[in-house]
């Protein structure tokens, strides 16, 4: 029946079934059905449900629901095996069971009685003659079914079998039952393969022709009760061939046979022959008829059928049908069936709605779900704890997590109270998947989990892993962090694996310092780490410059006997490569061959990545070539005496965007340029990684139409350029002022819902800044912070240094104190920049209290963490301030430039006294070694003008003890002061040693370039 046709049809009274025509229920000869009506409505009144109790067991798979439908309709309650311990007892205690109510015995002992008879028969060799049944007259008045049940499986010999049975069937008071059937039949050797011999029915016929008929029938019910419908067709095709007909119970159990293996047509053939006969159908069959026609879609067939039957539909019938119907998908025709059962006050119960769910979240239809819930709790038959729990696993599989925790509140209010299972449900809908959730959607997941805990229930094992992860992705590492701290509080205990999966998740969102206290805590638990765990902490302790914490780490393994892996030797390698420290990497990687790892791609990948961010690009590309198959290369043969395969060293995807990385960072575009066609070669796919580092090589290298290739190219091949993209793009037009092209790209970034981050924006701020357009720069520093981008420190700085360059320093001065105000705390670059511009506009005491400043926020001494002070900024505006080249010349804080400018300032507006101070704070501190030769040429210079000659030659002997070989300007300034005091002679004096110290004097401008 198409839906078109159902459709059509519900349009109508659903009540008007009668006017069907061609229906193969509708009455062809007989219209008098008999008079079973009642007893049939009295015999499904136990199916009804009188009670709100769903002992359902799960809605997560519905799709058993109509199985048991067509199995067994009634309520039970579920029991336990320990609730029959006192009955296991019971019996073993008594030593032999007695017989039951039917005589049969639990001991395996037969009766004395049918010992007697059996032998008789057997040994009696008349063939149940006259005196077989002269002997057993006596045991006529003890004749039942239990002593003829045993007598027959004794017998052990069908001939005198049966004999036995026909004997017994003629005795006055005595009528056989369905257990001496089969027993005839096991006596026999009638299986699930072998049908009664025709000679045994002859002779049973010949002896009694109803006798036979009531096998016939109960052979045929046999087989239907084991499912052979097959074996079924044929004994009925015996039956009618002895010229029996069928009896109205065998009728009922061909149609649940055939209804069962959903052979409906056959079903309906069997229902016609037996309507024809009158008879009629029980009230289970018929509902298991209705349910498989609306199954079918032909539900307008069951209702029909029903008034046939003359059948007076109850809750079990209406419900069958609405399952039918939901099985077909026909959820609007189930809910009218629904509303006629209704109009009939025919009141659903838990069960009605509860086959109205199963069939919406079976077919995936949530939708209808909320309808069908609001509906059930508003007539009160709530819905059990169990079909809660299935409800939000789906809505959280639909994606609707939203409704799913609003059915924690509905629970509540149906008076069940959310507990372990479902919280832990949608806890993990939320978080199980490999995306992260939004924030609103993780925020549902972080109220149930606060509700959960106040109510006393834990996260399971994987949640917890779950949970963390998401929290973490969400930068809610603190939240992360006491996630596992109140599970331990609530008796959890995690394992090394949920340990470890915590500690991951930290370490990638480097949250270094809270993987390292969880990891000691998970030690003082008394959990083992192992080499997963050792290996992820080494691997971003590592990444994070902390390598000493690493190798204490690694040493620890060895210690404790957990060996590593390649993975750990690989990170460790790789820090000592990015170090420089080429030795250690090359003992580690011994080390590993002897323990057995061998390198694979992931470790000539850190190899090469390692070389180059060493600056040793020429090895890296040794590396490479030597894994291309180039045999003549042999200063790094230590890295490939042993290898897995020849697979292990083919360069992936990876190692080619190390590499290429690497010569464009050292300015060697052309030669990362001809690998991006090596890649093409080898069908290697570029990746981002590959493109974003030609665009930036090609874009640092003044080359902008070559990076516009690139970038098209990669825009070609599917990858959308990214925010580290356009920060490239974006960069090089500022140095070329090409204003215009900028706002281009911007807006492209933005038609591409790429957001700019704080670093876009602060390249923005910068380049505005360098071609003097600071008030766009600050608004579009002020629009960022409306953005929810706050300024860094990089920000802050580029925009003070824009207003400085430009005279503007009391809006330098507002802004820094707007910087602190803010949040952001500003770091030895930002001070000296400030500083700088107050000393060019001659605010030389705001310029000595920003110095006093800078010194109490106790800057990093050593250059790995001075590097970190100076990430973000702009090369050429450190090199502005004199700050690399103190990296590259000194092994400490470059604090000095910022002293040498105020001191500068001070003995240029002739305050020499503020300028001794400074010195001699300087002089005093470990920063003095650092000095250069400006400082004492400034001081010196400035004193001998000031008629300070005395300090100035103090300062000289200072400079000649350090090891500072003075410049010529230093002894003429020298000169000059001992003039301008009148000291001619020792001027004199000094000019002749000059003479006769023979020491080279070098250019002025080659000395600057020095210092």
């Amino acid at each position: 029946m198409r839906k078109q046709w159902v459709k059509i049809a519900l349009a109508q009274p659903i009540s008007s079934t009668s006017s069907i025509k061609g229906c193969p229920f509708y009455p062809q000869k007989h219209s008098h059905l008999g008079s079973s009506k009642f007893s049939r409505h009295s015999f499904f009144n136990r199916f009804r449900c009188s009670s709100t109790l769903d002992n359902l067991d799960g809605l997560i798979d519905p799709s058993v629901e109509s199985d048991r439908f067509m199995q067994d309709t009634s309520v039970a309650e579920s029991v336990s095996a320990e609730e029959y311990t006192f009955l296991r007892d019971s019996l073993l205690s008594s030593g032999a069971a007695s017989s039951s109510s039917t005589g049969v015995t639990y001991s395996g002992k037969f009766l004395e009685d049918a010992i007697l008879i059996s032998n008789e028969i057997r040994n009696n060799h008349d063939g149940f003659g006259v005196e077989t049944v002269k002997f057993l007259r006596q045991f006529r008045e003890k004749l039942d079914e239990s002593l003829v049940v045993q007598v027959l499986k004794l017998i052990q010999n069908p001939h005198l079998g049966v004999k036995f049975f026909l004997w017994a069937g003629r005795q006055i008071g005595y009528s056989h039952t369905g257990s001496v059937y089969n027993a005839l039949l096991e006596m026999l050797g009638c299986d699930n393969s072998n049908s009664v011999p025709d000679n045994f029915l002859k002779e049973i016929k010949n002896d009694d022709k109803e006798v036979l008929r009531k096998l016939l029938n109960f052979v045929i019910r046999r087989c239907c009760q084991n499912g052979l419908w097959n074996m079924a067709l044929e004994e009925l095709g015996r039956l009618k061939d002895f010229g029996y007909k069928p009896s109205r119970v065998t009728y009922n159990a061909l149609i649940q046979l055939f209804l069962k293996a959903d052979k409906l047509e056959t079903a309906s053939i069997i229902y016609r022959e037996m309507s024809d006969l009158e008879f009629s159908m029980d009230g289970y069959t018929l509902g298991c008829f209705v349910y498989s026609l609306c199954k079918s879609g032909r539900w307008r067939e069951a209702l029909f059928l029903i008034e046939k039957e003359e059948f007076v539909p109850d809750t079990i019938i209406y419900t069958k049908m609405i399952s039918g119907l939901c099985e077909a998908s026909l959820f609007e025709e189930a809910m009218d069936l629904l509303t006629k059962m209704r109009s009939n006050s025919c009141i659903p119960n838990v069960v009605t709605y509860r086959i109205l769910l199963c069939g919406c979240l079976r077919k995936q239809k949530p939708g209808r779900c909320k309808r069908i819930l609001s509906m059930m709790i508003t007539e009160g038959c709530f819905p059990s704890s169990k079909i809660f729990n299935s409800l939000v696993h789906a809505y959280c599989r639909s994606g609707d997590y939203s409704y799913a925790y609003k059915l924690l509140r509905k629970m509540a209010n149906c008076g069940i109270q959310p507990g372990y299972v479902v919280y832990n449900i949608l806890i993990g809908g939320i978080c199980g998947n490999e995306e992260q959730p939004t924030s609103e959607v993780l925020l549902l997941a972080e109220k149930a989990y606060e509700e959960m805990i106040h109510a006393g229930y834990v996260l399971n094992k994987i949640n917890v892993s779950n949970f963390t992860r998401c929290l973490c992705g969400a930068s809610k590492f603190e939240k992360a962090f006491n996630v596992i701290r109140e599970m331990m509080g609530k008796g959890f205990k995690p394992d090394a694996s949920t340990y470890s999966k915590v500690i991951g998740f930290l370490c990638n969102a480097s949250k270094a310092d809270k993987a390292f206290l969880l990891f000691n805590e998970m030690k003082r638990n008394g959990i083992v780490p192992d080499v997963f765990t050792y290996t992820i902490l080494i691997d971003s302790f590592c990444k994070a410059g902390l390598i000493q914490q690493a190798q204490t780490w690694f040493d620890e393994m060895l210690k404790d006997g957990c060996a590593p892996n390649t993975v750990t030797y690989t990170a460790l390698i790789h820090a000592y490569l990015k170090l420089r420290n080429i030795t250690k990497a090359n003992e580690l990687f011994e080390m590993m061959l002897s323990a057995g790892c061998f390198p694979n791609i992931v470790t000539y990948t850190a190899l090469i990545d390692g070389y180059c961010k060493a600056g040793l690009i020429e090895k890296a590309c040794k590396i490479y070539s030597k894994m291309r198959g180039h045999t003549e290369i042999s200063d790094v043969d230590i890295y490939f005496r042993v290898y897995d395969d020849e697979e292990n060293r083919e360069p992936n995807v990876f190692t080619y965007g190390a590499l290429v990385d690497g010569l464009c960072k050292a300015h060697k575009v052309k030669e990362a340029h001809e690998l991006l066609d090596k890649m093409s070669e080898e069908n290697c796919e570029p990746n981002h990684v590959v493109y974003d580092a030609l665009v930036d090589g090609f874009c640092k290298m003044g080359n902008f139409d070559e990076a516009q290739k690139i970038f098209a190219k990669m825009i070609e091949r599917g990858y959308n350029p990214n925010v580290f993209t356009y920060g490239s793009l974006i960069n090089r037009l500022f140095k070329d002022k090409r204003l215009d092209l900028v706002l281009k790209v911007l807006s492209r970034m933005l038609d591409n819902s790429c957001s700019p981050n704080v670093v876009i924006y602060t390249e923005l701020v910068d380049g505005l800044c360098k071609v003097g357009k600071t008030d766009e720069a600050y608004k579009l520093m002020m629009m960022m912070a409306e953005k929810g981008c706050s300024p860094n420190v990089v920000t802050y700085t580029a925009m003070i240094d824009g207003f400085g360059k430009l005279g503007k320093i009391k809006n330098a001065l507002e802004l820094f104190r707007q910087m602190v105000a803010n949040g952001c705390s500003p770091n030895f670059v930002t001070y000296g920049v400030l500083i700088h511009y107050c000393c060019v506009a001659g605010l030389l005491d705001e310029a000595h209290n920003l110095l006093a400043e800078m010194k109490q926020m106790h800057w990093p001494r050593h250059m790995s963490s001075y590097r970190k002070v100076i990430e973000g900024f702009n090369r050429d505006f450190i090199v502005s301030l004199g700050i690399l080249d103190d990296l590259s010349e000194n092994d400490s804080t470059p604090i000095i430039p910022v002293y040498r400018i105020v001191i500068d300032n001070f003995c240029k507006t002739g305050r020499l006294e503020v300028a001794l101070d400074l010195y001699r704070e300087i002089s005093s501190s470990l920063f003095f070694s650092d000095a250069n030769k400006n400082m004492y040429t400034s001081l010196i210079k400035s004193l001998s003008i000031g008629f300070k000659v005395d300090k100035a030659f103090e300062l000289y002997s200072d400079m000649r003890r350090i090891g500072f070989v003075p410049d010529i300007g230093v002894f003429f300034d020298l000169i000059k002061g001992l003039i301008r005091i009148n000291q001619w002679e020792e001027a004199l004096q000094l000019s002749d040693s000059i003479c006769n110290m023979g020491i080279r004097w070098v250019p002025e401008s080659e000395t600057s370039h020095r210092t």
